[in-house]
């Protein structure tokens, strides 16, 4: 895992997400197009008061996966002195909520081959597996890594124990079975990346803590006379369903 993820610089992995906000647009959250139009500027100070995500039983996942995802989403946006991270927004509950959308099935992917693994990124995806094989395979997958090195599944690992096999993922030093560690990786970074940003409805970004650490207004009606202000938007995050943060 990159420097950018392993919590010490939280708010400069953040910003750059923001960057890639047109590729994080699900459904109609309109994230994509409303953080390319308003500059980010991220929260000096943390909102006062400790959050955690709301009880939620997992729909798709089992609690063995589900235990992984909350473990992973913790390292990938850690919660620091600026605010709640992914595990206190509920990224979990996004993640396992869009295993249950068309999204996880690859309903919109051409997926009748052929298929070429190593062929240039630039001509797409190239894998026979959709989301939700990606994530039950790699979850088995990582889960047995975990246990070959350090006797444990992934979620009671320690922290370090936990960064230092998410680097490995995301390097693709170490071999899965049945997927690509990087595959698996950048499925689960991405997801992180929505969950923590999207609108609330999808089950993420709870009490709007990613907007409000970058400063986002949300599903405002209109803010675009601020846009070229260069001054901070003054006004709290609002979500679609009209919640203020």
């Amino acid at each position: 895992m990159s420097k950018e993820t392993t919590g010490s610089s939280r708010r400069d992995f953040l910003l750059k997400t923001i960057t890639l906000a047109p590729a994080m647009a699900i459904g109609s959250t309109g994230i994509g197009a409303l953080t390319a139009a308003a500059p980010a500027v991220a929260k000096e100070s943390a909102p006062s008061g400790p959050q955690k995500a709301r009880d939620y039983q997992p729909t798709w996942f089992t609690p063995e996966e589900y235990a992984f995802v909350q473990a992973a989403c913790a390292r990938l946006i850690p919660a620091d002195d600026r605010g709640p991270g992914a595990l206190e927004a509920g990224v979990a509950e996004y993640i396992d909520r869009q295993m249950n959308t068309p999204y996880a099935i690859g309903s919109n992917w051409y997926m009748q081959g052929p298929f070429h693994p190593d062929a240039d990124k630039e001509l797409g995806y190239q894998y026979p597996l959709v989301p939700r094989q990606i994530y039950r395979l790699g979850l088995e997958d990582a889960d047995a890594v975990a246990k070959a090195q350090h006797g444990k599944v992934f979620a009671k690992l320690s922290a370090d124990q936990q960064d230092t096999l998410l680097q490995a993922f995301e390097a693709g030093s170490v071999e899965f079975k049945q997927v690509p560690a990087k595959v698996f990786f950048s499925f689960l970074l991405q997801n992180t990346r929505e969950g923590f940003f999207s609108d609330p409805i999808h089950g993420g970004n709870q009490g709007m803590v990613g907007w409000t650490l970058i400063n986002f207004p949300g599903a405002r009606a209109d803010f675009m006379d601020w846009v070229e202000r260069g001054e901070r938007y003054p006004f709290p995050p609002v979500s679609i369903r009209g919640e203020r943060a």
